[in-house]
């Protein structure tokens, strides 16, 4: 999977880019208020890349992640694959976070949520009540770690931010 630089002049103090897209899938970037167009990152692919087996439950497992809604859990995928060993769930997980195809949200007091990553740098917004993931990318954000870089000790080498909301369906 080939991600394509959107803007590669890095963040000041650090040598991370700006921001990436992944060809061909729909993105609402909130620096320009401009949907654009990248794809979903083929998973099976992904798993071979790396030197992963594509086996059938594996296979299971990403059909039912393409299925699902973002903001998942891990035994919400298990519950669903009564075939497939929670065990290889977990796992293939893991493996899907570490290709950086998924993205894990710690929510306070509950289990870890997963949602398939859409663009390799955003943020998410979590709702409270009903798990509900969401991505967005703000500029602001990036013009605020530009702007402490140098006041940090140290290399910036990532940020991760998590709003955690009470969506629209959910709200007052």
């Amino acid at each position: 999977m080939a991600f394509h630089s959107v803007n590669s002049s890095p963040i000041s103090g650090t040598k991370l880019p700006i921001c990436y897209s992944v060809p061909g899938q729909l993105i609402f970037d909130m620096t320009t208020t401009s949907v654009r167009t990248s794809t979903r990152p083929d998973l099976i692919a992904i798993l071979e890349n790396n030197g992963f087996r594509v086996t059938g439950p594996r296979i299971e497992i990403i059909k039912c992640l393409e299925k699902l809604p973002d903001g998942f859990t891990a035994e919400e995928v298990a519950e669903s694959l009564s075939q497939v060993s929670r065990a290889t769930v977990f796992r293939t997980l893991k493996l899907l976070l570490g290709a950086n195809v998924l993205c894990r949200l710690a929510l306070p007091g509950g289990a870890p949520r997963y949602s398939l990553s859409r663009a390799e740098h955003h943020h998410h917004t979590v709702c409270v009540n009903c798990g509900k993931v969401g991505e967005f990318r703000a500029s602001t954000i990036e013009r605020l770690l530009r702007a402490i870089g140098s006041e940090i000790p140290g290399e910036i080498l990532g940020h991760n931010i998590e709003l955690h909301i009470l969506c629209n369906t959910c709200g007052p």
